[in-house]
């Protein structure tokens, strides 16, 4: 089986927490693909969308995909386009659909059209119909109220608290996430 991981808005296949998993899932017989996402420091949907559809080979074996704060919404937003992919699981990290303490108006203008081009949420529950979504009750970046609702009323998906998390970063003290490692059997 293979794994997907995909990070970060400013992440690289190699910072935070995907390192560990990847090695992890790699013991345990999984072929694990993280692939460095296009202008990461200005993340724009087509082109995330587009390396994921180059990246992502559909085969009749089943994958999963994990992402991580917006590598949540460019997997979504993949989801929306596919017609024959067989998903097994869908694990987000500090997804998304609103954000709040932007750090300056770059960044809003950046996130804005994430945020406002809408989401086709049924085309995605028929392709993964098992989603968890791990957010934190201190992320300095995603309303838990917020984001919580939209994904279990969306996508019926299974929310995950943890506490202390941030937004899940090497800077909040996160380069492992066991509890992710355990939903991938």
């Amino acid at each position: 089986m293979k794994v997907y991981i995909i990070h970060r808005w400013d992440g690289t296949p190699k910072s935070d927490w995907y390192p560990w998993l990847k090695k992890e899932l790699e013991k345990k017989g999984f072929e694990v693909i993280t692939p460095e996402m296009p202008n990461t420091s200005e993340p724009e949907i087509n082109q995330w969308v587009s390396h994921l559809n180059k990246i992502i080979k559909n085969s009749s074996e089943e994958i999963y995909l994990i992402g991580h704060s917006i590598g949540c919404q460019a997997i979504m937003r993949y989801l929306t386009t596919q017609t024959n992919i067989r998903i097994r699981k869908v694990i987000f990290v500090s997804g998304w659909f609103t954000l709040k303490n932007l750090e300056d108006k770059e960044s809003e203008k950046i996130a804005k059209s994430w945020i406002e081009t809408p989401i086709e949420f049924n085309k995605i529950k028929n392709k993964a119909k098992n989603i968890t979504v791990f957010l934190s009750d201190n992320d300095p970046f995603v309303n838990l109220k917020e984001n919580k609702e939209i994904f279990e009323k969306n996508l019926n998906a299974k929310i995950i608290v943890e506490k202390n998390k941030g937004h899940f970063t090497k800077d909040d003290g996160i380069d492992k996430i066991p509890e992710v490692l355990e939903m991938i059997k």
